[in-house]
């Protein structure tokens, strides 16, 4: 049974075997010649049915998932329908149930064409279950696959339905996932006057964290709307390590096609809120950076309508000149990474005296004014990395307290 748990500050409700089941099995034992063995295969905490079927079998269950709510080669609302498991309603994040909406397009309630099941998005008219969404449902499942960057929203989706089952008694069920941004931490922590849904938490850009390990922070630290607790159980993985890579089986989102996307997304993703374009309207988005006026680079690029991707991209029809970064994600991102911020630094420097470089969405990305001051002065990227410094201690101490696989980075 789910452990209670009404503290504000102590660790979160959370079942104790999702403790004991990630502390032993993460690394091989090893070999013969005392070598680490091969990797085990990834098993993750929605395919471990044995260990919550029998706190969802008979119950009305509500499931938060999209195309990447998966077991093995099946959706996790068919194979939950297949074992006798009620589903009686789905909430969908930014995106959709079906992954096929663009970055910031308003998704509407539907139903699941296969199943018939009623579909709530929470990435339209609302970010937050309503009690009425709510009615009828013994218990929740948030089962997404996360990239592990504060301002992709699926954990702010996970926060508002955190909030909504504290708010009306409903246990929930995090289904964890490996993140493919976990072997580091980086970037400046967010400042609580820059909180929005793309950051809600003073955690840094890139966190080092499984999303069942930051639902147990969020749920702990009391980042809760008045600081409220859910009943929190984390169905962790089996054979994580938190210092390998793990090859996505499906994009998580329509522009992070490929792992060397989803690498460069932690740096790329502060050009959108800049003059530069990061490749939206291409077949590489997230994978390279340009501008009609850039005069450098090594390649070029013309965005077009996209459907699903991008619809009306930044320099619609408009050839940019730029860099291609997919070799370089290849070579280095997908052994080791840290935020880049030279990238950043090179282009404002290209620009200044030329046009506005940031834009207003700048800040909130970031999380913070400052960044944004220190690129604009000139301030060399160590500086800027040492003035994290202190931010970055006190969310390791944070962070220590809700992790649930070894931790194999001090980065």
């Amino acid at each position: 049974m789910p452990v209670e748990n009404s503290g504000r500050r102590t660790i979160p409700a959370m079942l104790v075997l999702a403790l004991l089941l990630s502390c032993f099995r993460n690394h091989p034992d090893p070999g013969p010649t005392g070598e680490p063995a091969m990797p085990l295969p990834l098993i993750t905490g929605a395919s471990r049915t044995e260990f919550y079927l029998p706190m969802i079998l008979g119950k009305s269950v509500g499931v938060v998932a999209n195309h990447s709510s998966r077991i093995d080669d099946a959706h996790l609302v068919d194979s939950l329908g297949s074992l006798g498991v009620k589903i009686t309603r789905i909430f969908s994040p930014e995106h959709g149930f079906q992954g096929t909406g663009e970055a910031g397009e308003t998704i509407r309630d539907g139903r699941d064409a296969s199943s018939g099941i009623p579909v709530v998005s929470l990435y339209g008219h609302k970010v937050k279950p309503l009690p009425e969404d709510m009615k009828g449902i013994d218990v929740m499942i948030f089962d997404i696959q996360d990239v592990g960057v504060r301002f992709f929203t699926y954990i702010s989706s996970m926060t508002y339905v955190m909030e909504a089952c504290a708010e009306n008694g409903i246990p929930l069920i995090i289904m964890d996932r490996p993140n493919p941004n976990g072997d580091y931490m980086d970037g400046p922590v967010l400042s609580p006057e820059f909180k929005s849904f793309v950051g809600l938490h003073p955690v840094p850009v890139v966190y080092g964290m499984t999303i069942g390990e930051y639902a147990g922070m969020v749920n702990g630290e009391g980042w809760l709307e008045e600081g409220l607790t859910c009943e929190l159980t984390v169905i962790p993985m089996d054979h994580y390590r938190r210092d390998s890579v793990f090859p996505l089986p499906v994009r998580p989102s329509p522009n992070l096609p490929r792992m060397e996307a989803v690498r460069l997304y932690p740096s790329l993703c502060f050009f959108e809120g800049t003059i530069i374009s990061v490749g939206r309207g291409t077949d590489a988005p997230f994978m390279m950076i340009g501008h009609p006026e850039y005069e450098g680079g090594d390649t070029s690029f013309t965005p077009r309508d996209m459907p699903g991707m991008a619809t009306d991209p930044l320099y619609k029809g408009m050839e940019c000149r730029g860099y291609s970064l997919i070799l370089f994600a290849r070579q280095n991102l997908l052994k080791e990474s840290s935020i880049i911020l030279s990238w950043l630094i090179d282009l404002n420097r290209y620009f200044a005296g030329r046009k506005e470089f940031f834009t207003g969405y700048f800040d909130l990305l970031a999380g913070d004014s400052l960044l944004k001051k220190q690129i604009s002065a000139g301030v060399p990227e160590e500086e800027i990395r040492l003035s994290w410094k202190n931010d970055h201690d006190t969310f390791r101490r944070i962070r220590k307290k809700y992790l649930l696989y070894p931790d194999t980075n001090e980065k």
